[in-house]
């Protein structure tokens, strides 16, 4: 991170190497970030150092700026206009996501190979030129379709989607203790617990959650997801030696809803981190490339889908894969921060692996991986049984949340009859699912809901097994 930080400031000549120097120098005697250590330096200030992590991708103004050849742009148009009866330039670079100035060239060595026929024009030039496909290029798009099914916006190449992944480092970001108890405000959670997540979350580091099951890790790990400050850049696709990787995932990368300026390249999406969570379903198959044989086109791998966001390994130890082996092909992502994919071809080629991994477990951690994993994973976080007074500020919080009086007395009623009278532990997911079945039971009972000791042995009853 310092390296690509420092290197990012000499470019954009925000510092020189002289200075970067004395910054790195003065980070291995005291430690701390190098932005931090910079600012302290007198080399930057604060706002200067948060904009060195702002980027927006610029339109491109020819199709070199592209970065993608014109042939596989032209073979693109082609798929697109297939589908689009008659059609204009506006409408095909909606679709497409390229500048009217760059379709206009292609489709005019379309129309000059008569691959397209022209229909008319209206009254503003040849912006209000109408097309139709020609029979010759349905055919030559048919054959298109058969090597890849692909009909999307033009993909980036792989340098730029890389730069911008670094450009937009996950370890730019920090939080501070108001936003953590802000973004953790609907949930009760220790003092001493936000305490170490905030310094964790900061660090764009592997997190490693744990503690008895029903007790709020999976709910901690997701409102991290929603502390993370700022928006990203990324592409719907990327092209790789010929292959297209799918990357915008629509369930996982919400857009910011900021509309793109005419200078903006399009053919990239503005962002909320993203959170992606990956439960039991989670393997290795999963991490690589997944290659669709009918489409003939990559969708990216969860961790790619969460660069410069979160990922949470949720219910670690209970996928279908060897939690080892699981760890063991993120030895390397998370030591170095870079990962590797392979394509069906063959060829193997780098990505950055940029992102903060929450690893949410209810299995002892020395159950699961080895000391030297354990070592690798620099915050550990117990998330232990809810104390008396944590306790009863849940009930407290799940009952407002459905409109359901909180009694006293039927408290003390549930903890004695219950709790103290079997020796069961609080935890922090039982008044949830007491309240729930109160709720759940008025409804059918068609009455108002009640806390009283009554309804709430019943529900008891309803969700704990007797053994």
């Amino acid at each position: 991170m310092g390296d690509r930080l420092g290197e990012t400031l000499i470019r954009k000549s925000k510092i020189s190497e002289a200075q970067l120097e004395e910054a790195l120098e003065l980070q291995r005697v005291r430690g701390g970030r190098l932005g931090d250590n910079l600012v302290e330096l007198g080399y930057l200030s604060e706002d200067e150092l948060s904009s060195a992590f702002e980027w927006v991708p610029r339109a491109p103004k020819s199709v070199e700026d592209t970065g993608i050849n014109r042939e596989f742009l032209t073979d693109l148009v082609v798929k697109h206009i297939l589908f689009m009866g008659e059609f204009g330039l506006g409408a095909v670079s909606e679709r497409v996501k390229l500048p009217v100035l760059i379709l206009r060239e292609i489709l005019e060595d379309l129309r000059k190979n008569k691959f397209v026929e022209v229909k008319g024009m209206g009254q503003v030039g040849d912006l209000s030129y109408r097309f139709v496909i020609s029979e010759r290029g349905r055919e030559r798009a048919a054959k298109l379709l058969e090597v890849s099914r692909y009909v999307g916006p033009a993909p980036v190449d792989l340098e730029a989607y890389c730069e911008a992944v670094k450009t937009q480092t996950i370890k730019s970001i920090l939080v501070t203790p108001e936003e953590i108890e802000a973004a953790f405000s609907h949930i009760v959670v220790r003092p001493e617990v936000l305490r170490r997540l905030g310094p964790a979350i900061s660090s764009g580091r592997a997190v490693f959650v744990y503690g008895p099951p029903g007790n709020g890790k999976t709910t901690i790990a997701e409102a991290i997801g929603e502390v993370l400050p700022g928006e990203v850049y990324i592409p719907y696709s990327i092209l790789v030696h010929g292959e297209i990787i799918n990357l915008f995932d629509s369930v996982v990368h919400i857009p910011s809803g900021t509309e793109a300026s005419s200078n903006e390249d399009r053919r990239w999406v503005r962002i909320k981190r993203p959170v992606v969570i990956g439960g039991g379903e989670l393997n290795l198959e999963s991490l690589d490339l997944n290659f669709n044989p009918i489409a003939k086109f990559y969708d990216a791998p969860f961790q790619m889908r969460a660069n410069n966001g979160l990922l949470v390994v949720d219910d670690f130890g209970r996928q279908l894969v060897n939690p080892q082996a699981l760890l063991n092909r993120w030895i390397v992502p998370l030591e170095r921060r870079i990962d590797f994919l392979t394509l069906h071809t063959g060829v193997r080629f780098e990505i950055p692996f940029d992102l903060l991994v929450v690893f949410a477990t209810n299995i002892e951690p020395s159950k699961l991986v080895d000391e030297a994993f354990l070592r690798r994973m620099r915050y550990k976080i117990k998330i232990d049984h809810p104390t008396l007074s944590d306790f009863r500020g849940i009930f407290e919080k799940v009952c407002r949340h459905y409109q359901v009086e909180f009694r006293e007395d039927a408290f003390n009623h549930l903890l004695e009859r219950f709790y103290t009278g079997l020796g069961v532990d609080f935890n922090a997911c039982h008044p949830r699912d007491l309240v729930e079945h109160i709720v759940e039971d008025a409804r059918y009972q068609g009455r108002s809901p009640e806390m009283t000791p009554e309804t709430l042995e019943a529900a008891w009853e309803c969700h704990f097994v007797e053994m």
